[in-house]
């Protein structure tokens, strides 16, 4: 079952769920996404998926809000933030697919969406650090939200990223 929590902007509403628990309707629109994002837009060299959203340990979050991609659908609404979390081998957590529709870009779903993961990694492992491969002309967004570079800049399906990570302040 998905799980839901309205933002103050009741149009929002912030879902996360494992790929078994999310309507096959808003999984297409999500794969859509970032097959705009990713594909379509950034002109990505590698595949998007890559097998990791079906790990028993990863979680999707999702906005969403009204829309004619929903409406057409039959949903309430229709995806434009996306972000999963993943758990590595090693106990650490990993960020990733983090995409925003094109029109929606500096409303601040970017954000919530980043925030909306840290704060679930928190929950599921707080004295773990959190990784992610930002895109390298996003770093100084990264660095606002609390991450760190870690290393150089290297390329991923044929982009510049910079690997980071985040780490939880501990009381």
């Amino acid at each position: 079952m998905t799980a839901a929590s309205r933002t103050p902007d009741t149009r929002l509403r912030l879902q996360q769920s494992a790929v078994a628990g999310i309507d096959p309707r808003t999984l297409y629109l999500l794969a859509k996404l970032r097959q705009d994002v990713f594909s379509i837009e950034q002109k990505a060299t590698d595949p998007d998926l890559d097998g990791r959203d079906l790990e028993p340990t990863t979680a999707l979050l999702w906005i969403e809000v009204p829309g004619p991609d929903a409406d057409a659908a039959g949903l309430e609404g229709e995806p434009v933030a996306h972000v999963r979390v993943l758990r590595e081998d090693d106990g650490s957590m990993r960020i990733g697919r983090m995409a925003v529709r094109a029109q929606e870009r500096r409303a601040g779903f970017g954000r919530r969406i980043m925030r909306a993961a840290l704060d679930l990694t928190a929950q599921l492992a707080p004295e773990q650090p959190v990784h992610i491969d930002g895109q390298a002309y996003l770093e100084t967004w990264y660095q606002g939200m609390g991450f760190e570079a870690v290393g150089p800049v290297f390329l991923e399906a044929g982009i510049e990223h910079v690997p980071m990570v985040f780490r939880h302040p501990h009381d």
